[in-house]
């Protein structure tokens, strides 16, 4: 993926024999520019370099808030007019959307959140980019970024975000913009608990990281009957000050009574005052039908394999979640439940487990798709093939990617409803 616009002068980026001001970043390291070239397209440049100023003389210009990962940046958008989806990297991707901020440079900014949206950063890397983002841009309603990622990770379980991965203000960020509001999430109110509390816990000692995760189960544990030890939280007063900022959105009358009965009153890192809080909403208002989770919860009845859009061979299993191709049923075709509204950017994954020869994974129209043909010869079918091929009514582009192993291949499919286009992922390699 490449943003664009304006000529390219990619040759002039950082290059010293054609520049005539030296430009100091944050981490001491030197960049070189033409003050015309940036004055041209920066305002901000513009008005440094030009206002008849000591800056407007000297041959160096310094921004001590500026890093120099996101400075590269700025220069090739200023200089080319465009960015490729390769210059960004978990490490520079931030500090570059920060420096196009101070700059004013919204397109660059625009260039950035759609690269972060379309790749592989926003997969695999969304926790450590909302951690970042966070702590280096202050929280506004029109951060197009920091509400990209929240959005993101808000659809992780935060039982599969390691601890180390979202920083307290990251969780923060996620939990205030979140906090009565109707998005998709999908952590119950008390594993919200139990991930702030321990990464709270991890901020004071190894001791008590290890004591919360002792004496705040899963909900999973909870259901297994896995016996609690009352282990005693020496630093508890440290952990409550540490917890204090992510508490207020936390919704604790989303927790079952017994839960905070049991589990989250003894520990006394919650005001009594909240815990009590709860307790009088759901008894004033016995309002027994409210969610134990926050927001739009996933529906998992979306995303898993409809009975009634498979083939007649083919085997459903786990709820749902699985299909399985029994040996000899020839090609055979499955859908989701999941439907792409007009507008918007779509991303999801599906793994392969096993296969005894080939596989084809894609998407297909909610209507007139004959499920016992293969939807590579049809015209509402577009599917990416084992082979490397890609097949759409009968017509096929040969070597889309190279040929993949199937066994635990993990196939990611991107829609862009908006451009109507679609593309794949292949174990991590985008095509």
């Amino acid at each position: 993926m490449m943003c664009h616009k304006g000529a390219d002068l990619s040759f002039l980026v950082n290059n010293p024999k054609y520049s005539d001001l030296t430009i100091l970043c944050e981490d001491e390291k030197k960049l070189h520019g033409c003050r015309a070239i940036l004055a041209a397209r920066s305002e901000v440049f513009d008005r440094l370099l030009y206002n008849g100023m000591k800056e407007s003389y000297d041959n160096q210009v310094s921004f001590p808030k500026i890093n120099s990962a996101g400075m590269e940046i700025v220069l090739e958008y200023i200089y080319t007019g465009s960015i490729k989806e390769e210059s960004l990297t978990k490490d520079n991707t931030v500090e570059a959307f920060y420096a196009a901020d101070y700059f004013q440079l919204s397109d660059l900014q625009d260039c950035i959140t759609k690269i972060v949206k379309n790749s592989n950063l926003i997969n695999n890397y969304s926790p450590e980019l909302l951690s970042k983002v966070s702590e280096t841009m202050p929280l506004t309603e029109d951060n197009v970024l920091l509400n990209s990622l929240v959005e993101a990770v808000a659809i992780i379980p935060l039982n599969n975000i390691e601890f180390g991965r979202l920083s307290i203000i990251g969780l923060k960020n996620l939990l205030s913009i979140t906090y009565e509001k109707e998005m998709p999430f999908a952590t119950r109110e008390y594993e919200v608990f139990r991930y702030s509390a321990i990464l709270a816990a991890k901020q004071v000692s190894n001791d008590t990281y290890k004591t919360l995760m002792e004496r705040l189960p899963t909900l999973e544990q909870m259901e297994n009957s896995i016996i609690v030890e009352n282990m005693i939280i020496t630093d508890r007063q440290k952990v409550a000050k540490e917890l204090e900022p992510l508490v207020k959105f936390i919704d604790f009358k989303r927790i079952n009574t017994q839960i905070l009965a049991d589990i989250i009153e003894p520990l006394e890192i919650v005001l009594d005052k909240i815990i009590s809080n709860a307790y009088r909403y759901v008894a004033l208002l016995n309002n027994l039908n409210l969610s134990d989770i926050r927001g739009k919860s996933i529906n998992e009845n979306r995303y898993i394999w409809d009975e009634i859009a498979c083939g007649s061979k083919l085997i459903i299993e786990d709820n749902g979640k699985t299909v399985q191709a029994p040996n000899g049923c020839s090609y055979q075709n499955v859908r989701t439940k999941v439907a792409l509204e007009n507008k918007g950017i779509f991303t999801w994954d599906v793994i392969i487990e096993r296969t005894c020869g080939c596989a084809w994974v894609g998407v297909c129209a909610s209507e007139n798709l004959d499920y016992e043909v293969f939807a590579g010869y049809q015209p509402t079918g577009w599917v990416l093939g084992s082979s490397g091929n890609c097949y759409y009514s009968n017509k096929v582009l040969y070597n889309y990617c190279p040929p993949f192993e199937v066994d635990g291949a993990r196939i990611t499919v991107h829609i862009d409803m908006n451009k109507r286009t679609c593309a794949f992922t292949v174990n991590g390699t985008k095509y």
